[in-house]
């Protein structure tokens, strides 16, 4: 079984990966390259359905575990040929909004950060204002292009993230597994920053992207039979 393991931004990834560091080692692929999300959409379609082509032709045998920033229809092909358990980690959508706003204020290098970034912090956008903004609308629907939720064997959530671990190392990996804390942006109650009729602005805004939380939510319940 290969490891598809796909980390949405701001959803405890790093966390994630420090774990499956320590279970696969050498045999995981970290793949964080492709920056997909800072291209307009018809250029990253077409580039992450050219890398899948390129995935189903040479394959990544050396590695058992892939993890990072990517479409994940890019390695879809991969299950053509082998199996092939695709993984990720959701969040609610403002809570990944506020967490993503803070890290980027925190992170800030004007010679290495993107483009939009860089727009982010030097035009001083407020909190609200960034998560209006339709660059970052729908960050998981972005992602999923191609790839229904579906297709996931499973989805953690990352406010239940020790029990939800405690879930995937039983019975997806099938393997002990220790737990990481890594790259926690401070913020507090995230939630709490904005009043609440802008909460609501928010996740109307980003209705997508609430809909397949909560899609995530009802699997989560399901599996582990909650009323």
């Amino acid at each position: 079984m290969k490891l598809i393991s796909l980390h949405l931004p701001k959803t405890a990834g790093s966390s994630f990966r420090t774990t499956l560091e320590e279970v696969f080692g050498e045999r995981l692929l970290c793949d964080y390259g492709d920056r997909s999300i800072s291209k307009p959409p018809v250029q990253r379609h077409r580039e992450v359905l050219s890398s899948a082509l390129a995935v189903a032709e040479q394959g990544v045998e050396a590695h058992d575990c892939i993890h990072g920033h990517f479409l994940p229809v890019k390695y879809l092909p991969l299950a053509d040929s082998e199996p092939c358990t695709f993984i990720t980690w959701m969040r609610h959508p403002v809570e990944r909004l506020i967490s993503h706003y803070h890290y980027w204020q925190q992170t800030y290098d004007p010679m290495l950060s993107a483009p939009h970034h860089k727009r982010v912090i030097e035009e001083k956008w407020s909190l609200e204002q960034f998560c209006l903004s339709k660059q970052f609308r729908n960050i998981y629907t972005q992602y999923l292009w191609g790839f229904p939720q579906s297709n996931f064997s499973f989805v953690g959530i990352t406010e239940h993230y020790s029990e939800d671990m405690d879930y995937f190392s039983q019975y997806v990996l099938k393997h002990p597994v220790n737990k990481h804390t890594v790259n926690v942006t401070s913020g507090g109650q995230a939630r709490e920053q904005l009043p609440p009729s802008i909460q609501e602005a928010v996740e109307r805004f980003h209705a997508a992207d609430m809909q397949l939380y909560e899609q995530a939510l009802r699997r989560r319940a399901k599996r582990h039979h909650i009323n």
